[in-house]
């Protein structure tokens, strides 16, 4: 045997070791993805990089799903009073935005992605309302125009007590700190009221105060591989943690985020995966998922069909969380709850105490701040520390110019002290079967009406189902907001109550949802040829890939033209 295969024979042989150490790892970590996209981030983020873009022209607009002359003709008819109607009641908020968007990115991003990318332009053309409004109070807000809406936007996610509150802590909060003013890197003595009642609200030991969610999870993140020695962090399939790469890899993030596992939910691959590999430093979960496990947050701008889901078992997703807890105090994992969200929309105590379990690190944000932006972790002692006392070299370094400034400070306190006001407390009594029987009377309305839609909800998130297969159920946001409801540009995906909503409040939003989606059933948009999901998808997969071939078959042509502005028929 010469040189080169004695080699050639001992790499193979050290490939075979390997392999048969790490085969079956490897194997139960991938059994641990989701089988989706949204389980294989860099394979959806192959994918996407390859999706042409390409819009209808008006004829294909109206019958993207090969609808009759007859239907086709109420949409038009219908399309052209909506646009009219939209000029005429939203011209101010308009036209300033219109102003303004060029020099604003974030609002040409959400103005493209509100509807499925085919519909975009046309919809943009014609049912624009702006993004401007000039006051708030109870449950409304007010546009340029003098339009009011009732809110279902929940700002995000802050507005849990209503608007009005949060201008009670803003005044309230900066009447106690007016003293100091804007003065940085010292504590207002408002600190220390805030720290005990986190503490107390947490169940954890020490407190550190940032500008943002995103901030508190990236901090989060830190101590937990700071402290355990590890790098790798496991986040769950669909969830959201903030912009930054590490807890954003795929879909949005350029870089790769080559320490990062995305793994199912609720799984027991996930489980095996999480008891057997040690370079895990830390576990992250998102409560809001458990609305809709292994999805991501539903959005009108992807519903291409009728095939969103969601659905929320109080109990099923809390003895997940017990099981994972036991995993990851066995594995020597931090376990992080990421509350910035849903913190204190579901219970005084959180997410903790409505599902129960106790985490290493939990992050707030959003309505904590009382109205203004805030981050905040919490954490056990032994997590939290900086620095180790016996090698001064070795810290995990963290600042923040803004962090605990004195007017969120005091925002802040003025929150946390009405968290425990009688009349507070009452909107938490009862929360979950007040907000269950109003989803419950309004999809009893909506089965009486024959309307093909439900909805789903986790106390007071909400998001709608569509249960006929259909092209045009983004639509709805367009006709909810002529009815006086505010959505946010994720459209009927998230629906957010904030809980001083009264039965009459309540009431006037179910009368006004179900006249929107009258209107539009009037107007043909379900009224299209009888079809599945799947066949939906299939044709606009079909129109993808003549866009490609087109494309392909344009660059390399001897005479260059234009790529087809739309798609070729579906057959």
């Amino acid at each position: 045997m010469d040189a080169f295969t004695t080699i050639t024979v001992a790499a193979a042989g050290a490939a075979l070791a390997v392999l048969g150490v790490k085969g079956p790892k490897r194997l139960a970590l991938s059994r641990a993805k989701h089988p989706s996209l949204m389980g294989h981030v860099r394979m959806a983020k192959r994918v996407a990089s390859q999706l042409p873009f390409y819009d209808y022209t008006e004829t294909e607009f109206f019958a993207a799903d090969g609808a009759s002359g007859e239907v086709v003709a109420r949409r038009r008819a219908g399309f052209a009073r909506l646009s009219a109607l939209y000029r005429e009641r939203y011209a101010k908020t308009r036209a300033m935005t219109d102003e303004v968007k060029t020099g604003i990115s974030d609002l040409q991003f959400t103005g493209r992605y509100r509807v499925p990318f085919q519909f975009s332009r046309i919809i943009r053309e014609n049912l624009a309302a702006g993004s401007f409004l000039q006051s708030a109070s109870g449950v409304y807000v007010t546009d340029l125009d003098g339009n009011r809406f009732y809110d279902l936007t929940g700002s995000y996610g802050v507005n849990v007590l209503g608007t009005d509150t949060y201008k009670a802590c803003i005044a309230e909060g900066g009447r106690q700190v007016e003293a100091l003013g804007p003065v940085l890197g010292a504590l207002h003595p408002v600190v220390e009221d805030n720290v005990r009642r986190l503490q107390a609200i947490s169940g954890l030991d020490e407190i550190s105060f940032h500008m943002s969610g995103t901030e508190a999870v990236m901090q989060a993140v830190r101590l937990a591989q700071y402290h355990t020695g590890r790098r790798r962090i496991v986040r769950f399939c669909g969830a959201y943690h903030g912009w930054w790469g590490d807890v954003q890899p795929g879909i949005g993030n350029p870089r790769p985020a080559n320490d990062t596992l995305t793994l199912a939910d609720m799984s027991e691959q996930t489980l095996k995966v999480l008891a057997s590999r040690h370079g895990i430093a830390c576990v992250l979960v998102n409560p809001i998922q458990a609305m809709h496990p292994n999805i991501g947050a539903p959005s009108d701008g992807s519903l291409v069909d009728s095939g969103r889901k969601a659905e929320f078992d109080r109990d099923a997703y809390a003895q997940w969380l017990k099981r994972l807890r036991e995993v990851c105090t066995q594995a020597g994992t931090v376990l992080i709850f990421d509350e910035v969200f849903v913190g204190f929309r579901l219970a005084p105590g959180g997410a903790q105490q409505y599902f129960g379990v106790q985490a290493d690190l939990v992050t707030y944000g959003k309505t904590l701040g009382g109205g203004l932006p805030i981050g905040v972790l919490c954490g056990r002692h032994a997590l939290m520390q900086r620095f180790r006392p016996d090698r001064p070299g070795d810290i995990c370094f963290a600042r923040g110019t803004f962090n605990s400034h004195p007017y969120v400070m005091g925002a802040m306190n003025a929150f946390l002290r009405r968290l425990k006001s009688p009349e507070i407390e009452a909107l938490y009594q009862d929360l979950d079967a007040r907000w269950n029987a109003r989803a419950a009377e309004l999809n009893r309305r909506l089965e009486a009406e024959g309307l093909p839609m439900r909805v789903i909800n986790m106390s007071s998130i909400w998001t709608v189902l569509y249960t006929r297969p259909a092209r045009y159920n983004w639509l709805l946001q367009y006709y909810l907001r002529l009815e006086g409801l505010a959505l946010s540009w994720v459209g009927t995906g998230r629906l957010i109550f904030s809980l001083n909503y009264t039965d009459a409040d309540f009431a006037a939003v179910a009368d006004r949802f179900v006249a929107g989606a009258k209107a539009m059933e009037r107007d043909g948009w379900w009224a299209g040829p009888a079809t599945s999901n799947k066949a939906i998808r299939r044709r606009v997969l079909r129109e993808m890939l003549t866009v490609r071939w087109r494309g392909w078959r344009t660059r390399n042509s001897p005479v260059q033209g234009d790529v087809a502005h739309g798609p070729m028929p579906a057959e």
